[in-house]
């Protein structure tokens, strides 16, 4: 028998970081997170997904490191490095469970592109 290789369940913070950044390089609607987000959570991704902060030319970006931290218990501290091309960038995220046990976004952050002389 052959055995086949399982993808390892990804994490919470994972999972929303590659949702985030499929919305914030213009891969996705911004409405794909509604339901998926508390607060002011939405309305940041609706200021932001505009300028497509994570768009990069001629490539894709890609996650390259994700980490999250857990300050108590429900909550996750998230940060995510982005690399496109020669551009890298930070987005940091938190998320909160849900009385359902749904996680759910609370507030985003990107780091600012550098603009080149």
């Amino acid at each position: 028998m052959i055995s086949q290789r399982r993808r390892p369940s990804l994490q919470p913070h994972e999972r929303f970081a590659e949702q985030l950044l499929a919305v914030l390089s213009g891969l996705r609607p911004v409405h794909s997170m509604l339901g998926r987000t508390i607060g002011e959570a939405y309305d940041q991704l609706v200021r932001l997904a505009p300028t497509t902060p994570l768009r990069a030319r001629n490539t894709t970006p890609v996650i390259r490191t994700c980490r999250g931290f857990h300050p108590c218990p429900g909550v996750v501290e998230a940060w995510a490095v982005i690399a496109a091309g020669n551009q890298v960038r930070a987005m940091a995220f938190r998320l909160e469970q849900s009385p359902d046990l749904r996680w759910r976004c609370a507030a985003v952050e990107v780091t600012p592109r550098r603009h080149q002389n």
